[in-house]
């Protein structure tokens, strides 16, 4: 299943709206993190080949690496036409994924798996929505065009792995490690798109809207937004509860 996209004002030329030097940034680090996307996946994926997982799931984990490095490539491109020049080299220890000590595989999995896909991809979905609404500019637009169609598969292979994994006999250690972790990936995620301060950042630019850049102030908005929307619902089909988890990592435990 895609995003459908709705129409909108046609493309303009990188050329017709000045790039910031916040939109090379933001470019700039979206190039690295499709990339890492890319790289993280593909480890994710020879897990799951290595685990003799459903065929189905590894044929779309490799086909997600497949649009990750496609997003990267356009990012990229983007990145360029806003004036941007050569990028950092990547740490090499931020494309690979880690096993614990006395974990076992599907652990490992279930771990990246969520806060990868079920958390991080879901929540993309409204957010590129977001980022694309006034996006104008042909290279920007173009970028976001092929995520945002992309998105929605790759939030949806997230939620089928961990659907997968919860009908193995392992089935007792995932939900141990999910009512583990949980709470500690909200945190993060949190501290990545609602920061402490950030509701205070409503405004930037039309110009960086043009280039495809929001708010701070409007991903804490979606942010929150997902988790009644989707985390929530789509944790509690498969008896996971996470209400409690969230209220404190966001502090409005009781």
């Amino acid at each position: 299943m895609s995003e459908t996209l709705p129409e909108k004002t046609p493309p303009v030329s990188d050329e017709d709206v000045p790039a910031s030097a916040a939109v090379i940034a933001e470019w700039g680090r979206r190039v690295e993190a499709e990339y890492r996307s890319a790289a993280i996946t593909h480890h994710l994926t020879l897990w799951l080949i290595q685990m003799g997982a459903s065929p189905d799931l590894i044929h779309d984990g490799l086909r997600i690496v497949a649009d990750e490095l496609a997003h990267a490539e356009l990012s990229h491109a983007t990145f360029v036409d806003a004036g941007g020049g050569g990028l950092a080299p990547i740490p090499r220890e931020s494309l690979a994924l880690r096993r614990r000590p006395g974990e076992t595989l599907e652990t490992s999995v279930v771990r990246y798996g969520v806060e990868v896909f079920c958390l991080g991809e879901t929540v993309a979905v409204p957010l590129f929505k977001v980022l694309r609404e006034k996006c104008v500019v042909a290279s920007a637009r173009e970028a976001l065009d092929r995520v945002l169609k992309d998105e929605v598969r790759h939030r949806d292979f997230g939620w089928d792995l961990l659907a997968y994994l919860l009908e193995l006999p392992c089935e007792n250690d995932v939900r141990a490690s999910v009512d583990q972790e949980i709470g500690g990936m909200f945190s993060r995620i949190r501290s990545n798109y609602a920061p402490v301060g950030g509701e205070a950042a409503d405004t930037i630019p039309d110009a960086d809207r043009a280039w495809g850049l929001m708010p701070i102030a409007r991903y804490r908005e979606i942010l929150e937004r997902t988790f009644e929307r989707e985390y929530q619902p789509r944790f509690a089909k498969l008896d996971i509860a996470v209400a409690e988890a969230w209220a404190r990592a966001a502090g409005t435990e009781k």
